[in-house]
């Protein structure tokens, strides 16, 4: 398990430095992967943030783009301090060190409660909202037992599975991820819950603006956090179309151990797990299997820590200032794309560029609203193109 000397590591924010996080993250088109690479390019959010109405124009933009203002921000960091949370960059010592390290972490989270919960190793546990009883009970059982072995338990605070999940951690660590604002707990019936794992040794985690009701589209993003921020997933009761498997599969994609427990056939609320043992998830009856498959991952130090006070991911770092590529440069780069999703380093080759200019027309064409953005670092056109 790594030690606290290891976690302390990274360097905080600045007041200064959290308020332009927060104004760039909440800006229109800026999205975890975007903020990262304006970061890289211009070297501080700030100096981004000064670039973004010229990136949208070049990027082809009939709009003025919307920047979160300085009274913005500064209004949400109050909210945050009188909800008696706090926002936590992604080079801060107390950022969970799994979850820093996937592709497109959240630059900011918000979070309340106890934030020993952030240094535990943490399992995910995740399944059917409408679950079982014996269902409910094994979860429970899992929760228990891994939680004493000393992790923490990371589920969704929904109802089901991930509710037994964390009733049953919440004297050994429980850490929620929620879909909406800190402030916009769901289901209302957990509520209770929420402020069990607030009040204890748990912790509520967010990467949405405080006041954010959670929408359908939001809850993959919250099976993201669940998948970034354990070391393995284990899945119980969940049908073939479930936000589990949306877990499931980011959990695999993170390189993170994916757990399945096996239902019987008659059972709906089983197909998505058999099918995951179908897939190559390991079978798991008991929670010796997950503490057995995750034994060598929590007593090392996986997770390199961040030397600099801006986001530190395995992409190049700062980027050399260069002069925008000129018109028909940037034609070159959009005429190679299309709606198919693409490697950027494709599109460097393919284009025969220098990869400056092609991050740079990407950066244009993304803040423009231009461009979608794929899981493993593709891109595309956006539909409307």
């Amino acid at each position: 398990m790594p030690d606290d000397s290891a976690r302390r590591k990274g360097i905080a924010l600045t007041d200064r430095q959290r308020i332009a996080w927060l104004r760039l993250i909440r800006s229109d088109n800026v999205g975890p992967a975007t903020f990262r690479d304006l970061i890289n390019h211009f070297g501080s959010a700030e100096a981004a943030l000064d670039a973004l109405p010229e990136l949208s124009r070049r990027g082809g933009s009939s709009r003025n783009i919307r920047i979160a203002s300085v009274s913005d921000a500064e209004r949400e960091l109050d909210i945050a301090h009188r909800f008696g949370a706090r926002f936590i960059g992604v080079g801060e010592p107390d950022y969970p060190q799994a979850l820093r390290q996937i592709d497109g972490a959240p630059p900011l989270i918000a979070a309340k409660g106890d934030l020993a919960a952030a240094e535990l190793p943490a399992v995910g546990i995740v399944g059917s909202r409408n679950a079982s009883i014996s269902g409910a009970k094994f979860a429970a059982m899992m929760a228990r037992d891994i939680g004493q072995a000393g992790y923490a338990i990371v589920s969704g605070l929904a109802r089901g599975i991930d509710a037994s999940a964390h009733r049953a951690s919440l004297d050994t660590g429980t850490i929620a991820a929620m879909a909406g604002g800190l402030d916009q707990p769901y289901p209302p019936e957990n509520i209770d819950l929420l402020r069990a794992i607030c009040d204890g040794r748990g912790l509520a985690i967010s990467e949405m603006p405080f006041g954010w009701e959670p929408r359908a589209r939001d809850f993959p993003r919250r099976n993201r956090l669940i998948a970034g921020t354990a070391l393995g997933v284990v899945v119980i009761e969940a049908a073939a179309r479930s936000g589990s498997l949306i877990t499931a599969r980011l959990a695999g994609e993170f390189g993170r151990l994916v757990f399945a427990v096996p239902g019987s056939p008659l059972d709906p609320r089983c197909e998505g797990t058999n099918g995951l043992l179908k897939d190559g998830a390991t079978v798991t009856t008991r929670p010796a299997d997950v503490l057995q498959a995750l034994a060598p991952l929590s007593r090392i130090d996986l997770f390199r820590q961040p030397e600099a006070d801006e986001p530190s991911n395995e992409d190049t770092g700062h980027r050399a200032m260069a002069a925008p590529p000129n018109d028909d440069e940037r034609s070159i780069i959009v005429d190679a794309l299309g709606p198919t999703p693409v490697e950027i380093d494709d599109i460097i080759r393919h284009t025969g560029l220098p990869a400056s200019s092609v991050y740079l027309v990407l950066l244009e064409l993304d803040i423009a609203g231009r461009l979608d953005r794929h899981p493993g670092g593709f891109v595309s056109l956006a539909m409307s193109e």
